[in-house]
């Protein structure tokens, strides 16, 4: 599958109903959705391999995995609304995915690849942190979506677990959807960043 043609398919993917703000619950956009997934792909880390996505949302990514090839894919999510939104939207994209309500940090099990993008920090500082915890325990290889920047926090941070292997820069295009958003649209420059364990 082409890039374009993953991307025109992540774009059929409905977005959060009512999306809390203080959980940074922003629908990955179709395009950097698109990105990290067919990079995994290229790299051999998606095509028949056990897939999680932490913190599934409405499936976006775990339904990309699928596509493209995954042999399995589970998505953990908190909350059950949006397991809901994620199971449709597997339905209508005619896709085999597993969606299980869990706290990220009680995520057990072991997985090929995980995929996820963890709250920016924005709303909790260090917010992303036990994604990458759990992300690192229960995957060797490890796709994740992150601010710009934040690079130079995250090396030392998985330094003796895991390296850096690959850095991806896009552009997380985020319209207005809280009363306390000042623009139509604001792109926040984000790096899609693959880690492996050592």
């Amino acid at each position: 599958m082409k890039l374009r043609t993953l991307e025109m398919k992540m774009q059929q993917v409905a977005g959060i109903p009512d999306p809390d703000p203080t959980k940074e619950q922003y629908q990955t956009p179709a395009t950097v959705a698109a990105r990290l997934l067919f990079d995994a792909y290229l790299a051999g880390d998606i095509d028949g391999a056990s897939v999680c996505d932490l913190g599934s949302g409405t499936g976006i990514l775990a339904i990309g995995a699928a596509l493209l090839g995954a042999e399995q894919v589970t998505g953990y999510e908190t909350e059950q609304r949006l397991i809901e939104v994620a199971e449709k939207n597997a339905a209508s994209l005619s896709v085999d995915c597993t969606f299980i309500e869990a706290d990220i940090t009680e995520v057990s099990g072991s997985f090929d690849t995980v995929l996820m993008n963890p709250p920016f920090g924005a709303q909790k500082v260090h917010a992303d942190r036990p994604f990458i915890d759990t992300a690192l325990r229960i995957a060797p290889v490890v796709y994740g979506i992150f601010n710009a920047g934040t690079l130079r926090f995250l090396t030392p941070y998985i330094e003796g677990r895991a390296e850096i292997s690959g850095v991806v820069s896009a552009s997380f295009p985020i319209p207005r959807m809280f009363s306390f958003h000042r623009r139509d649209l604001l792109e926040i420059p984000v790096e899609i960043v693959c880690m492996r364990r050592i």
